[in-house]
């Protein structure tokens, strides 16, 4: 029941309790228990995400390289940001991975209370400055990305066809939107979580009942906003993550980007900019199955010339907004 709720979430974040009820011929009650469950152990979480490449913004992979004592810190810095979208420790705990957008041509509004860019423009900053001077910081590349192969997929898959139809929203119509301030209060609640009610998305946005739900409507429709389940790799049973970094020959990059976007062991394949050219995040049941699926998988690939795989040690920020110890 947990994993069939997980589905349905996965498909439409904020399908109410009782049409997931109906579809798994259940209790709206036993539904909204268990989700409250999950959400309050921290398996489960909701989020809102800003489809930033709509507005302009490019996407990073940034890799830093520490020392011992400041891995850490730096990755829960880097993981309170607005422009960062997810942050991992690797390699032993003294390398972090991190994803941020930058640049772009729209100001998505202040942060309540400040006249920071929700992203963009703090995104270029972090990357052209910030980082760079940061003293415990001994190495640092960045990678814009190209092209998405494949882009954090579900591993949760229990329902039917005909379940899953009958929660799958319609599809974005990537109409264009703009966006301002009352906008940006609204974003910065679903990014903590992505089932807020209307009551208190009125409260943040000032804007009534109605027209939050409008509002949301409307930017869902046009493919600006989407909602995605955080839930920790562990708990559906697999304990060995790894970034993947590849040097492919340039003919080859888009039949290997495709074939390991096809793997179900890969969460997310991306082809880059800098020395490798294509990245990918990969999720298996433990070390040996890494190794399997590296010597087995991604070995016979024609075309990759190089590979470099470092192990997730912890991810600080999976995706939206960090959670603090008060608000989680």
């Amino acid at each position: 029941m947990d994993r069939a709720l997980v589905h349905a979430l996965q498909l439409d974040g904020r399908a109410s309790f009782r049409a997931i009820a109906d579809v798994l011929g259940t209790s709206e009650h036993t539904i909204a228990r268990r989700y409250r469950r999950l959400r309050s152990n921290g398996i489960v979480r909701v989020v809102g995400l800003l489809d930033g490449l709509r507005f302009g913004h490019t996407s990073w992979s940034v890799r830093l390289v520490c020392t011992p004592d400041a891995a850490g810190p730096v990755a829960e810095a880097l993981a309170r940001r607005d422009d960062t979208v997810w942050v991992r420790l690797l390699s032993g705990g003294t390398e972090i991975a991190c994803g941020l957008l930058a640049g772009g041509g729209q100001d998505f509004g202040g942060q309540a209370g400040g006249g920071r860019d929700f992203a963009g423009r703090d995104g270029e900053e972090l990357l052209l400055k910030k980082l760079p001077r940061t003293p415990r910081i001994v190495a640092m590349s960045a990678h814009a990305t190209l092209h998405m192969f494949a882009g954090w997929r579900s591993r949760v898959a229990v329902l039917s066809q005909e379940q899953a139809e009958r929660l799958r929203p319609a599809a974005p119509q990537e109409t264009d939107i703009s966006l301002g301030g009352q906008d940006h209060a609204l974003l910065r609640v679903l990014a903590k979580d992505g089932r807020a009610g209307y009551g208190e998305l009125a409260a943040a946005s000032g804007w009534s009942h109605t027209t939050v739900r409008r509002r949301l409507d409307q930017l869902r429709s046009s493919g600006a906003l989407r909602f995605d389940v955080e839930i920790p790799a562990q708990a559906l049973g697999y304990h060995a993550e790894a970034w993947l970094w590849m040097k492919v020959e340039p003919s080859a990059l888009a039949s290997v980007g495709a074939a390991l976007a096809l793997h179900p062991e890969a969460d997310v394949v991306a082809a880059t900019t800098g020395p490798t050219n294509l990245m990918a995040g990969v999720t298996c049941r433990d070390t040996g199955d890494l190794y399997r699926y590296l010597t087995d998988r991604v070995a016979p690939l024609d075309g990759v010339r190089e590979l470099e795989t470092a192990p997730v040690m912890r991810t600080v920020k999976r995706a939206g907004a960090l959670l603090t110890s008060s608000t989680a």
